[in-house]
């Protein structure tokens, strides 16, 4: 079982690794069918990934697997759907666009989506902890949420 810090705050770790971007053993890179990714630290209690996302791409729904993390808007703006879940009621949605130098933290059991709605590329710095073993995809159906496929790391990406 891994133990994480809870003092541990991924969005400072995202914001330092945006603030020295020479530093990157990669430069980032930008695919025209699906977002870029690269992992730029794998520590013992936390990990740091840069995606790149042009005009229109996004994720689906999902979780971190009982990971906590954040991220760091580095450039350009990113849409966060996040899904509340309510006992009786329909899931929610509520969107919140973060520009550039904006970030955001997220606890355990987060379930969201992001998109580049906007008309130029934006990347972003991501920070797990402990680091991502699974990730649960989702759909909102009528009864609330389904799973689609839960995916492993290592495995499926």
């Amino acid at each position: 079982m891994t133990t994480v810090d809870i003092r541990l705050d991924h969005l400072a770790i995202a914001q330092r690794y945006a603030a020295d971007p020479q530093a990157w053993p990669v430069a980032p890179r930008f695919d025209a069918i699906d977002r870029w990714f690269h992992r730029l630290a794998d520590e013992a209690d936390h990990e740091v990934w840069l995606l790149t996302w042009l005009p229109g791409q996004g994720t689906d729904l999902h979780d971190h697997g009982g990971s906590a993390g954040a991220f760091h808007v580095f450039s350009g703006s990113l849409v966060e759907d996040t899904v509340t879940v309510s006992p009786g009621s329909a899931p929610r949605i509520t969107s919140r666009e973060l520009g550039e130098g904006a970030g955001r933290r997220f606890g355990t059991h987060h379930i969201h989506r992001i998109t580049n709605r906007s008309g130029r590329p934006a990347i972003s710095i991501h920070a797990y902890g402990p680091a991502l073993t699974t990730m649960t995809r989702y759909r909102i159906a009528a009864t609330g949420l389904d799973v689609v496929t839960v995916e492993r790391a290592g495995a499926q990406w």
